[in-house]
């Protein structure tokens, strides 16, 4: 299974999401902003960046493209309420990172997950 950096400012989906891709069977090390998330970046490697695009500190956005930039096979998805500006040429989103729009139901998420690291 993955190994998963979780970085989403919203306490209660943060736990929600890690305990549940945790009972999938996935290792999660979860952050509430884009700064500690990115510090994490430099002590460990993960296969795949599931990242809120709006956060305090380091957005999103720029915590995915600096982690495309340190370590390029690494996955990357956003969960969002803000997929038109992921998907903006404007934003310098990684051009592989998938958008998940917020609200989403698990199962949804985890099937996503799944197909990511399958490919």
């Amino acid at each position: 299974m993955a190994h998963i950096l979780l970085a989403e400012d919203d306490e209660s989906l943060r736990q929600f999401l890690t305990t549940n891709l945790g009972r999938a069977g996935h290792t999660v090390t979860s952050h509430g902003d884009g700064d500690s998330a990115w510090d994490a970046l430099q002590d460990q490697s993960f296969d795949l960046l599931l990242t809120d695009i709006v956060m305090p500190g380091l957005d999103g956005i720029e915590l995915a493209r600096r982690a495309a930039e340190r370590d390029p096979a690494m996955k990357i998805m956003f969960i969002t309420g803000f997929a038109a500006v992921a998907l903006s040429q404007a934003s310098q989103a990684p051009k592989d990172a998938k958008v998940l729009s917020k609200p989403f139901h698990l199962k949804d998420l985890v099937a996503e997950v799944e197909r990511m690291m399958a490919a």
